[in-house]
């Protein structure tokens, strides 16, 4: 039996996928938002001595870079700008700090309009970002009629409210929340539901309709209400959906005719979202708010052709430290340097600029290469879409990500990344995500909204299945339904 047992270093070829700092940093920096880019490039600069910034000119309007007193794009005066102060919903959620002062948000607005008021370029387009949202003038109106005591419950009540208007927390979670009684807490959403739009702050739709109800009872406008609809409202709210008006008259004991005359009532004056007169006050936790964004790309039409502009660059523009690149030069050469001997350079010195350097370096370079990637994906876009850039979402083409890849020869991941959360410029001034060049269903919603639109009477699902079908369009009912949901729009029976 051989008993050698001696071990031995053998070298074998072995293949591996590892993944490098550099790859991880490109799709980080690539998968980043303009603001989450924003935010890394911020924790660069701060950690990272040999990276520094330089100061660029932005235009406040659309982002560009600007050379002149005018932005080359839209044309916004740039010193009239620097001054705005715009208002987005991040102002609306930092009201819910306990330490915000709406007295110090008017002095500010007052002192920032005199600031832009004494330039001979204002321009008064500028002040639009600028208008109070709903969610502040609830907060302003609301901190007027209650003591200091109630405050939080007016703060958590707003913060509660969903893009419809609608109250998404119970009475006994806010009073729990807040530290108070549950009769207090009646009593502010009360004042909420009395100052708001009619209806705000509803728990669900038959409160919604009720409240404007009670509302058009003490108006003068409306003449005659119809006998039973509070009743229909408050016990018969489903069946009346469901149009089921002989089972509703033979609960209450009344006509067929009084439950029609009921809903015609109830569908010609009360609405079923307390902001549907409203949508451009919904800013508050919706998806769907009120924006304002500014565009990584721009796409410009110059001597009749489509061109793209990364404006990223002029946001972020980064370079390294001139003394550090001086530090680096001379702990590489050995040699010496503004009568400075290398040799006065530790080793400890050495591995600091050379780590501060290669991270800077790599930094920079992962920076540039989400530029360039955006570039030749915005150029593809351009070359397959350029007919729905000109013409409108009518004349967009069914497009995937996965051609997009191909066609540059990149990986599909790739193309999710660079198109996730990114915003392009138009030449017709619009912004739009670039998401919409790859979602197909955007042509035939627009289609499906006109067809709505020019209704004479409400017409069903079906219906529209069939009108959709004479303009080419082929779709099941289900995902009209669908559609019609996404877009907003209710049901025949509800229109």
């Amino acid at each position: 039996m051989d008993t050698n047992l001696d071990m031995q270093n053998y070298m074998s070829p072995d293949q591996s996928l590892r993944v490098s700092p550099t790859l991880i940093m490109v799709n980080s920096l690539l998968a980043a938002s303009s603001l989450e880019l924003q935010q890394m490039v911020q924790a660069e600069l701060e950690q990272n001595p040999a990276l520094e910034s330089v100061e660029s000119v932005l235009c406040m309007r659309c982002g560009a870079g600007v050379t002149g007193r005018y932005c080359p794009v839209c044309a916004q005066p740039v010193g009239a700008a620097d001054d705005i102060r715009r208002t987005t919903p991040e102002d609306g959620r930092r009201m819910l700090d306990d330490d915000f002062d709406f007295d110090d948000l008017k002095d500010s607005r007052a002192r920032s309009s005199s600031n832009i008021q004494a330039e001979d370029d204002f321009d008064p387009l500028t002040l639009v970002a600028s208008r109070d949202s709903l969610y502040d003038d609830l907060l302003r109106d609301l901190f007027a009629s209650l003591p200091g005591e109630d405050h939080p419950l007016a703060r958590y009540y707003v913060g509660s409210l969903d893009d419809q208007g609608f109250l998404k927390c119970t009475v006994e979670a806010a009073a729990e929340a807040c530290g108070t009684s549950v009769e207090r807490a009646e009593s502010v959403l009360e004042v909420l539901q009395n100052t708001g739009p009619v209806g705000l702050g509803a728990r669900d739709l038959c409160e919604c309709l009720l409240l404007q109800l009670h509302d058009l009872e003490s108006e003068e406008a409306v003449a005659e209400i119809p006998p039973h609809v509070e009743s229909i409202i408050r016990d018969h709210l489903r069946e009346l959906g469901e149009h089921k008006y002989t089972t509703i008259s033979h609960v209450l004991g009344c006509t067929h005719e009084d439950v029609v005359e009921a809903h015609d009532f109830i569908k010609a004056h009360l609405q079923p979202r307390p902001l549907m007169d409203a949508p451009e006050a919904r800013t508050w936790n919706s998806p769907s708010s009120t924006r304002f964004v500014m565009p990584d790309v721009i796409v410009r039409e110059r001597e009749g052709k489509l061109e793209a502009e990364v404006v990223e660059k002029y946001r972020f523009n980064l370079r390294m430290n001139p003394l550090y690149q001086q530090l680096a030069a001379e702990a590489k050469s050995n040699g010496a340097s503004n009568g400075r001997p290398a040799a006065s350079i530790t080793q400890g010195e050495r591995n600091h600029i050379r780590h501060y350097v290669g991270q800077a370096r790599l930094f920079i370079s992962s920076i540039n290469q989400r530029h360039e990637t955006l570039l030749r994906v915005t150029n593809c876009l351009i070359e397959l879409q350029e007919d729905f850039m000109r013409y409108g979402v009518r004349q967009l083409q069914p497009l995937t990500r996965a051609q997009v890849a191909q066609y540059l020869g990149l990986h599909e991941s790739t193309i999710s990344r660079a198109t996730a959360d990114k915003y392009l410029l138009l030449p017709d001034k619009r912004v739009i995500p670039f998401s919409d060049f790859f979602t197909a269903s955007l042509s035939i919603k627009d289609v499906l909204k006109e067809i709505v639109t020019k209704e004479g009477r409400p017409i069903t699902d079906n219906e529209i299945v069939s009108r959709l079908e004479e303009q080419g369009i082929r779709i099941a009912r289900r995902t009209v339904a669908k559609y019609r949901t996404q877009l907003g729009i209710m049901p025949s029976t509800l229109r």
